[in-house]
């Protein structure tokens, strides 16, 4: 009889849809734990921060809030971001200082095209398409690093300067992180995307240092892009994809773009990483805090199911997390959808349904 593996999670609703879809992510894994026969557990605590919070306190998350963290297994956020609150004060406030804050440098963003989930491309082969993007999630366009300055001057006066940092250091690992995982897949291929011929120095960096790593991966095709070429690259040659790294702006957007062909944002699982197990790492769900459907009880659970499935996978139970991924691929197969995909079931239905399905797959198996 092994010892019971204890996972210790943070648990950040955050706002909005963030409610709902963590509360139903939690249900299947507590679902699974339970039926692990002793494997594994789960001990979730729950942060309340948010925009409610910084309404009441004047910030997003309480004093010390990122070390209040550390010592957790991981942590599993649900969305920012809420009418009242400036955005930019929302996401610095609380999703970026916890990336920033753990050096949580790896996003990845995997885009799979689901049976039954109506087709956005018209490709001839969709079934086939199964990409994942890296994002550089430490620096690039996200460093904050700029400021404003004479307003005195009058209205309409402002000077506002935002400047991109890209380090060789950074560009290395996050580069090298993606030809690894590329060289774990059936297909063994990268693709870079940089706007190198505008931005002359940060992303020629970049692509220099993609050159130069490329070079000790000889098994790896690669391929470069501009982002722009790259955005109607999705479109036409979708085919053409198989991991694609990008700065942190690049590649939020084209991760955007991928999960809207794939069929919905609701789709999207996201993982941001520390890799080097300094800090835990943080699981999150794409789409965003919603707040025009937010409490409606309609919201889409399968990006955040997914992004618990992520971190059960980077926890070392990748047996659990391939049951997750059959049991979400199983219930679009059925036809049970949430209304962005085109269907009738509400939150509460699907996940019924991916957790019936999760016995399914798993008993199956055995």
């Amino acid at each position: 009889m092994t010892d019971t593996k204890t996972i210790r999670l943070a648990v950040i609703p955050g706002d909005g849809i963030g409610t709902e879809v963590v509360e139903a992510g939690l249900r299947v894994i507590n679902h699974l734990a339970d039926a692990s026969n002793g494997k594994f557990k789960i001990e979730s605590d729950f942060f309340p921060w948010g925009c409610e919070y910084y309404l009441e306190h004047g910030k997003m998350m309480a004093d010390g809030g990122v070390e209040k963290l550390r010592d957790y297994d991981s942590i599993y956020f649900g969305a920012v971001g809420f009418p009242g609150v400036p955005d930019h004060v929302s996401l610095w406030g609380l999703r970026l200082a916890i990336c920033q804050g753990f050096d949580q440098w790896a996003n990845i963003r995997p885009i799979e095209f689901l049976p039954g989930v109506p087709r956005r491309l018209n490709h001839p082969d969709v079934d086939s398409l199964n990409w994942v993007l890296i994002r550089e999630n430490s620096e690039g366009e996200y460093s904050g690093i700029g400021g404003r300055n004479f307003s005195g001057r009058g209205s309409g006066k402002e000077v506002a300067v935002q400047s991109a940092l890209f380090t060789e250091h950074g560009c290395e690992r996050i580069i090298r992180y993606a030809f690894e995982l590329a060289r774990t897949r059936k297909r063994k291929k990268v693709t870079s995307i940089t706007k190198s011929n505008a931005q002359q120095y940060g992303m020629v960096l970049w692509d220099e240092v993609f050159n130069r790593v490329s070079k000790e991966y000889p098994d790896v095709e690669t391929d470069q892009w501009l982002v722009d070429a790259a955005a109607a690259q999705f479109v036409l040659k979708p085919e053409e994809l198989e991991v694609v790294v990008a700065s942190n702006l690049f590649a939020d957007i084209l991760s955007d773009l991928g999960s809207a062909l794939a069929g919905s944002l609701g789709l999207a699982a996201s993982a941001n990483i520390n890799p080097e197990g300094t800090a835990p790492s943080m699981f999150e769900s794409v789409h965003g805090s919603a707040p025009d459907i937010a409490g409606q009880g309609i919201a889409n659970p399968i990006g955040a199911i997914g992004s618990a499935a992520l971190m059960l996978e980077h926890l070392g139970l990748k047996e659990e997390a391939n049951l997750i991924n059959k049991a979400i691929a199983e219930t679009t197969q059925q036809g049970i959808l949430t209304r962005d995909l085109g269907g009738e079931f509400n939150t509460e239905e699907i996940t019924d349904a991916i957790i019936k399905n999760l016995n399914i797959v798993k008993e199956a198996k055995n």
